[in-house]
C-alpha cells in the first residue's frame, strides 16, 4: 500500500512530518508576541519580572545607569559595590509617576488613591490628622466659569434617574428661541435638539465667530488668582460676622517672634480643577472651616461654637458675588479682560457634607469624586498634546479651524511679545578699562588697595549676584504664560490643591508606602517563627547606607514584549490584590478603602 505523506518537506512549520501535520504559526522577533516569546524563553526571565517589577504597570518607566554602593555609616567604609551593567537590560527601570490616566494608567491609579486618602483625610482625619476635623463645618463647592458665547448643553430640569452620571432622563431643547433667529455672521442662534450625553456637539458653540476665545483662554489663566482672591474675601466676611457676634480676635506668634491679632476662624481647602467640554475650567472645593490656637498656628482646632455650616456657605456664596477684577492691560484689550465667576445662581454649587455616610454628599463620595478628576486633563475637549513650540503650534493653532483649534490660537496670539527688545548696538554698555596695572589706589566702596584699574572683589561679588539671577530673565508681559500653557488651553494651575492645613502631603504617603513595601518581607517573616531576617541582627552602629549615583538612560521599555510581559504581570498582581481587598471588605462588612463609588 502506498503511503500518503509527501516526499517533498514542505515550507510550513509543523510537528511531525507531511501534511496531515498540526501546523504552528511562525513567530516573529519584530512582533510584539515574538519579543515576548524570546523575553519568557530565557534562563533569566524570572530574575528579569522581579527587577523590573517596582515599574512594571508603567507605561513609560523611567530607566537609570549607574552604580549603588553599600557603605557602612560609622566608618564610610564601601561594603558592596554594583554596577547597572550587571542588572537585566543594564538599567534600573522605576515608575514615571505621571498622574493622567491617558498616559500612563497604572501610574494615574496610584495617584488617584492617594488623592483620595489625602482629601478623605482633611474631613475624618487620619494620617496625622487629628480626628476632630469630623466636628467642623465643611461644604462640597462648585465654581464655574462665565459664559464666553452659546454652546450646546443638555439640560435636564428633572430628574427621574438614580444615578446623574449615568442619567436617561429626556433633556431639554438646547436653545430653544422663537424671537431670535440668526446671528450677525449669518448662522442659526438657536438648537431644538435634544442632546444625549455622549454627543459631539455638546461643548461646541453654535457660531465659532461669535465665541469669544481669547476672553476664555485670558480667564483661564488667571482663574487661580480668582480663586485666591475668593478665599480671601470669604474669609473677610467670616471675620466681620465675629466681630458683629462678639467673638474676639486671636493673638498669634509669627515666625519671626512678632504678635498680631487675626480673625478667630480661616478657610482649609482642598480643591480640583476639572475642564469642561467647551474648554473652561472650573473648581471643585472641599472647604473646612478652622479655627486658630493662640500658641501654635499649625494646630487644627474647631471653630468657635457659634459658626455653623450655614455661616459657611453663606460666606462663600457673598465672595463669589463680589470678587471680580480686571486683568493686565494688553494691545488688543487696553482696559484688560474681566475675570470673575460665572452667574451664582447657575454656576455655583454649595452642598453641606455629610459624615455619617447617609446624607445626599458623603465624605467618601465627595473624596472620590475629585480623585477621579485629578488624573485628567483636557481630554474633555478632543484635545491632546505635549508643550507646544514655534515649530509644532501649526499643528494644532487655527484662527478659522474648530473651537480647539481657535482656542490654541488665542493662546498663541495673546501671549505674543507686546514690546519691540533693544538693538543691541543701541544698548548701554560697561565701562571696559584697558588692560594693565595702575598707580595702587583704595576701593571706596570695600576699601581694597589694588594696582588693577577695577577693583576685583567688587568685581567678583557682582558677578556673584549675576550668576544667582535666572537665566531668563523675568519678562514683564503677564500674558507671555499663555504661550508656555497653550497646550493646556491657557490653564497653567496645580489640578489639585490643598491649604497648608487641610491634610496631609502626597510626600508622606510615597513615603509611608516606600517604608511599607521595604519592610512587608519582615512581616511575613513574623507570621514564621522560624524565618530568619537579617534586620534581626543588626545593630544600630553597624547601620548601612545604599548610596546611588544614576543617571537618565531612557525612557519607556526596551522591546513592545517587554511592556507586554511587564503590564500583564502587573494587571494579574492588581487583580489578586483587589480580588483580595473585597474579600476582605465583605467579612468586615465595609467599602475597601479607596474605593471610588459608582456614584462618582
Amino acid at each position: 500500500m502506498a503511503s500518503t505523506l509527501d516526499l517533498t518537506p514542505r515550507t510550513t512549520t509543523a510537528r511531525g512530518v507531511g501534511s496531515n501535520a498540526d501546523t504552528i504559526t511562525p513567530v516573529y522577533d519584530y512582533t510584539a508576541e515574538g519579543s515576548a516569546f524570546t523575553r519568557a524563553a530565557k534562563p533569566d526571565y524570572f530574575g528579569w519580572l522581579e527587577h523590573v517589577r517596582a515599574a512594571a504597570g508603567c507605561t513609560r518607566p523611567i530607566r537609570l545607569a549607574g552604580q549603588l554602593l553599600t557603605v557602612e555609616q560609622s566608618t564610610g567604609r564601601v561594603l558592596d559595590q554594583r554596577h547597572t551593567d550587571a542588572m537585566p537590560d543594564a538599567a534600573i527601570y522605576t515608575a514615571c509617576g505621571n498622574r493622567r490616566a491617558t498616559v500612563c494608567p497604572a501610574c494615574a491609579h496610584t495617584y488617584q488613591r492617594d488623592a483620595f486618602q489625602l482629601l478623605r483625610a482633611g474631613l475624618i482625619g487620619g494620617k496625622g490628622i487629628p480626628k476632630t476635623v469630623a466636628q467642623h463645618p465643611a461644604v462640597f463647592a462648585t465654581f464655574t466659569a462665565p459664559s464666553f458665547g452659546t454652546v450646546h448643553v443638555r439640560a435636564v430640569k428633572r430628574h427621574t434617574c438614580r444615578n446623574r452620571k449615568r442619567c436617561d432622563c429626556r433633556p431639554e431643547p438646547c436653545h430653544a428661541r422663537r424671537d431670535t433667529g440668526l446671528c450677525e455672521h449669518g448662522r442659526p442662534a438657536v438648537c431644538w435638539a435634544r442632546h444625549e450625553a455622549g454627543d459631539q456637539a455638546l461643548g461646541q458653540p453654535l457660531c465659532l465667530d461669535c465665541y469669544d476665545h481669547t476672553h476664555q483662554v485670558v480667564w483661564n489663566l488667571f482663574s487661580g488668582e480668582l480663586w485666591h482672591r475668593t478665599k480671601q474675601a470669604a474669609e473677610r466676611h467670616l471675620a466681620k460676622v465675629a466681630r458683629r457676634r462678639g467673638i474676639p480676635r486671636v493673638q498669634v506668634v509669627t515666625a519671626s517672634g512678632n504678635t498680631r491679632t487675626v480673625a478667630p476662624v480661616r478657610l482649609s481647602h482642598g480643591k480640583v480643577a476639572e475642564f469642561q467640554a467647551r474648554g473652561a475650567v472650573h473648581f471643585h472645593a472641599l472647604v473646612r472651616l478652622d479655627g486658630v490656637h493662640p500658641d501654635d498656628s499649625t494646630a487644627v482646632i474647631p471653630p468657635p461654637a457659634a459658626f455653623t455650616v450655614a455661616d459657611l456657605d453663606d460666606a462663600i456664596r457673598a465672595a463669589v458675588e463680589h470678587v471680580s477684577f480686571a486683568s493686565p492691560t494688553h494691545p488688543d484689550q487696553p482696559g484688560g479682560w474681566s475675570i470673575a465667576w460665572g452667574d451664582p445662581d447657575k454656576g455655583l454649587d454649595i452642598r453641606p457634607i455629610s459624615l455619617t455616610g447617609d446624607g445626599e454628599v458623603t465624605d467618601s463620595m465627595v473624596a472620590g469624586y475629585l480623585a477621579k478628576y485629578a488624573t485628567k486633563s483636557t481630554e474633555v475637549t478632543g484635545h491632546r498634546s505635549v508643550r507646544l513650540d514655534a515649530d509644532s503650534i501649526g499643528d494644532y493653532a487655527d484662527p478659522d479651524g474648530d473651537h480647539t483649534a481657535r482656542l490654541i490660537d488665542a493662546c498663541w496670539h495673546t501671549g505674543r511679545p507686546t514690546s519691540t527688545p533693544v538693538p543691541l548696538s543701541e544698548r548701554p554698555r560697561d565701562h571696559r578699562p584697558a588692560p594693565g596695572f595702575v598707580d595702587r589706589w583704595e576701593c571706596p566702596d570695600c576699601g581694597t588697595h589694588t594696582r588693577y584699574a577695577v577693583c576685583p572683589v567688587c568685581v567678583a561679588h557682582r558677578q556673584a549676584s549675576l550668576d544667582a539671577e535666572p537665566t531668563k530673565p523675568a519678562t514683564g508681559n503677564p500674558y507671555a504664560r499663555l504661550r508656555r500653557w497653550a497646550h493646556m488651553l491657557g490653564f497653567g494651575g496645580h489640578f489639585l490643591t490643598k491649604a497648608r492645613r487641610y491634610s496631609v502631603t502626597f510626600q508622606l504617603l510615597r513615603d509611608t508606602r516606600v517604608s511599607y513595601r521595604r519592610h512587608e518581607h519582615q512581616d511575613q517573616a513574623d507570621e514564621q517563627p522560624g524565618t530568619l531576617r537579617a534586620v534581626d541582627h543588626l545593630d544600630e552602629d553597624h547601620t548601612t547606607l545604599i548610596v546611588g549615583t544614576l543617571t537618565f538612560a531612557g525612557v519607556g521599555w526596551h522591546t513592545t514584549g517587554d511592556a507586554l510581559l511587564a503590564n500583564s504581570a502587573a494587571a494579574m498582581a492588581r487583580e489578586r490584590r483587589t480580588t483580595g481587598r473585597e474579600e476582605l471588605a465583605h467579612e468586615l462588612g465595609t467599602t475597601p478603602a479607596g474605593t471610588v463609588s459608582a456614584a462618582a
